[in-house]
């Protein structure tokens, strides 16, 4: 299967520090495809070029067969890449389908709508509700976000990636904080997404990751040192004493 977003040599540099060196990966619709490495790796440099929140240095950037590397985040996102963030950003004071509901109103804009309340728009409602059923989310839909678990928030910036109707979903570190019982809800719900999405997961909980993942890329100082399904990374020895403290 062609790879819905295809990365060849990418680096970025600030100023003397190379902190991406000549990465290459593959999404395709069908797979999970963690990112893992210890912190200063170059993890989030590289979800950051991926997104267009980031500018790269050298290399190119493929989506659905064609080059992004020059696009703004925005056009990146109107064009099907969403992504989520370490630290939760939804709208704590209001509900939980109106986080959803401005999401898709970001994506599926009308300014010519003047006469309108944005609150109206069918197509807005329409993905915010289907991004909500898609994340498991739909039975909490007028809840107040603020007041909800971890877990959930992290649950509910998901769906309002999905409210965009995103083909690629970047997940920067969705885990981080939570317990068994949280961790598995969002495994659950990515293996379902991986059915209709590419997903590149960057995440430091190495149970999860290789519970979840069909490809795993290795990064050290900002370098690639292996890349494959989990099994090889497992044996890998450069990994094992890089990574995973293995000798």
């Amino acid at each position: 299967m062609p790879a819905m977003l295809q990365v060849e040599g990418l680096s970025r540099r600030f100023g003397g520090l190379l902190a991406v060196s000549d990465v290459a990966l593959d999404l395709q619709v069908g797979q999970v495809h963690a990112v893992i490495g210890t912190n200063g790796a170059g993890k989030s440099t590289l979800i950051n070029m991926l997104s267009g929140e980031l500018a790269a240095s050298t290399g190119r950037i493929r989506f659905d067969g064609q080059d992004v590397t020059g696009w703004s985040q925005h056009r990146r996102a109107r064009a099907g890449v969403g992504r989520s963030y370490q630290r939760t950003t939804i709208f704590p004071e209001f509900t939980v389908r109106e986080n959803c509901r401005l999401a898709a109103q970001a994506a599926f804009a009308r300014p010519w709508a003047l006469w309108q309340a944005a609150t109206g728009c069918a197509r807005s409602n329409a993905a915010a509700q289907a991004a909500l059923e898609a994340a498991g989310l739909a039975h909490e839909a007028d809840r107040i976000a603020g007041t909800m678990s971890h877990g959930a928030k992290r649950q509910l910036e998901v769906a309002m990636c999905l409210a965009t109707a995103p083909r690629v979903l970047l997940l920067d570190e969705p885990l981080a904080g939570m317990g068994a019982e949280e961790t598995d809800r969002m495994l659950a719900l990515l293996q379902r997404l991986k059915a209709t999405h590419a997903v590149l997961l960057v995440e430091h909980d190495m149970d999860a990751v290789f519970r979840i993942a069909d490809r795993i890329t290795v990064m050290v100082n900002g370098c690639v040192i292996a890349s494959g399904d989990p099994e090889h990374i497992r044996r890998d020895p450069e990994v094992q004493t890089a990574y995973l403290g293995e000798h």
